[in-house]
């Protein structure tokens, strides 16, 4: 499972020109899974994105969480994050989990999310879908697991 965190001021997702989802500020996650994650993977990385404390307090420290703010979340699936490109020019998406199990772990990580007590938005897996953001810091984080 990959997940690339970035801290945003606001962001959206448009299906053919309709905005579909929206947020202001908190996290955009670009989602992917790729061959043998599990549901303890997306425990994880939830719980970890949770609590990873990228938002100032108030003296400026990054010291604050997304629960700790009642933050927002965009949740975005992105099975091209498991592009491999090593290899010629074409990336292959081989290592990306097929597109039901795919959905299955993307229903249950935004499932946690929200448990967790966080408003979260999502994308519509396996659209063509047009993401815009402004990234806030830019404050961008890689999570992989």
């Amino acid at each position: 499972m990959k997940v690339v965190l970035q801290r945003v001021s606001q962001a959206s997702v448009k299906i053919e020109q309709k905005t579909v989802a929206q947020i202001s500020a908190g996290v955009l996650l670009l989602v992917g899974f790729g061959q043998g994650d599990t549901s303890e993977a997306v425990d994880y990385l939830a719980q970890k994105i949770v609590k990873t404390r990228i938002f100032a307090d108030d003296n400026g420290k990054t010291n604050l969480a997304i629960k700790d703010l009642q933050g927002q979340v965009l949740s975005v699936s992105q099975f091209t994050l498991y592009a491999n490109t090593k290899k010629g020019n074409r990336p292959s998406f081989t290592e990306a989990l097929e597109p039901k199990a795919a959905q299955k772990l993307y229903e249950l990580f935004n499932q946690r999310l929200a448990q967790a007590g966080l408003s979260v938005q999502t994308g519509v897996f396996g659209a063509d879908m047009q993401v815009e953001l402004i990234n806030d810091g830019p404050l961008t984080i890689i999570y992989e697991r």
